[in-house]
């Protein structure tokens, strides 16, 4: 029974970091969500998929493609 309280607690504050680290972030974003910053993820040094972003560039695309 104490091991479920526990696992439920670390979950609930996983959760609330979460949610007060989006919540501290201007528009609710994450920094740096393109999968193409990682290098383990983007051996190939393609764009990333959501936004066109390639490796090499700093800024994301987002705002590019929806306007």
């Amino acid at each position: 029974m104490k091991l479920l309280f526990l696992t439920i607690g670390l979950l609930a504050l996983a959760f609330a970091g979460i949610a007060i680290k989006i919540w501290s972030k201007k528009d609710g974003e994450f920094a740096g969500t393109c999968a193409s910053q990682s290098p383990f993820l983007n051996q190939d040094g393609q764009a990333c998929g959501m936004c066109g972003k390639l490796p090499a560039e700093q800024d994301c695309k987002k705002d590019v493609i929806s306007e």
